[in-house]
């Protein structure tokens, strides 16, 4: 956005007119991040738009922090405000993350934070049909695309059904596993989807601030009319979107 003297070069204001000054320079800065700027740049600072656009700092900040609601901008305390990376669209279907990336022409990556042999709580129990103090293989996984944190994953699977699966690579695509190792193909699932705040944890793992929203899916899927899994997966709200086929039933 030009070399250092770069804030004393700025154009006219802003005319007066029916759109508000704010209204005008959001739709400014919408253009310089959606067609100019590669994702991840440095927009100009607070005090360079405003001398360029002949307006004050308050309709700098206004027009910004609307771009930031709808998830174009990202504010970075102490370092400034950025352009981000599209969202991903999710069709929502039963699909491995490492299929989906694969089909975006993204790399997927996943990195094993623990796998364990422990007793679910109650509502995993019912889930799976495990009984009461019966043991399931406990997967936390963090999930990446391109290099960047997109997920976080928390499952619990059937070790009736997948017997000695913590002996395997489980930092590939499971679902492959499931069907390479075990000749199980997931038929079906049921999936909650419902927004939450990043806990300490889960935000270091995503890099973002702990206590901004999440979305988040909780997934119980089946094969071979068995349950198979009980995953719940945080994905950041800024790089996912959900999108869902909407068939209006006939009326009886």
């Amino acid at each position: 956005m030009g070399g250092p003297g770069s804030a004393h070069q700025h154009a006219p204001g802003l005319p007066d007119g029916p759109l508000p000054k704010h209204v005008q320079l959001r739709e400014i800065l919408r253009g310089l991040a959606s067609d100019e700027l590669p994702p991840g740049a440095a927009v100009p600072s607070e005090r360079d738009l405003a001398l360029r656009y002949g307006v004050s700092r308050l309709t700098v900040r206004e027009a910004i922090g609307q771009l930031v609601t709808e998830g174009l901008l990202v504010r970075v305390r102490g370092k400034g405000t950025f352009t981000t990376r599209p969202r991903i669209d999710w069709q929502v279907h039963l699909a491995s993350f490492t299929e989906d990336m694969r089909r975006r022409g993204m790399h997927p990556e996943t990195v094993l934070l623990d796998a364990v042999e422990a007793v679910p709580p109650p509502a995993t129990a019912r889930a799976l049909q495990l009984a009461p103090e019966e043991p399931a293989y406990w997967l936390f996984r963090l999930r990446k695309a391109d290099g960047m944190p997109m997920a976080v994953e928390r499952g619990w699977y059937h070790p009736g059904v997948l017997p000695g699966l913590l002996h395997h690579d489980l930092t590939a695509s499971l679902y492959t596993l499931l069907s390479q190792r075990y000749g199980l193909q997931l038929e079906s699932g049921t999936q909650t989807v419902l927004a939450d705040d990043a806990d300490t944890e889960t935000a270091r793992l995503l890099g973002v601030r702990p206590g901004c929203s999440l979305l988040v899916f909780r997934r119980v899927s089946t094969a071979q009319g068995r349950p198979v899994e009980d995953m719940t997966s945080w994905y950041r709200g800024d790089r996912y979107q959900v999108t869902m086929q909407l068939d209006r039933e006939p009326d009886r």
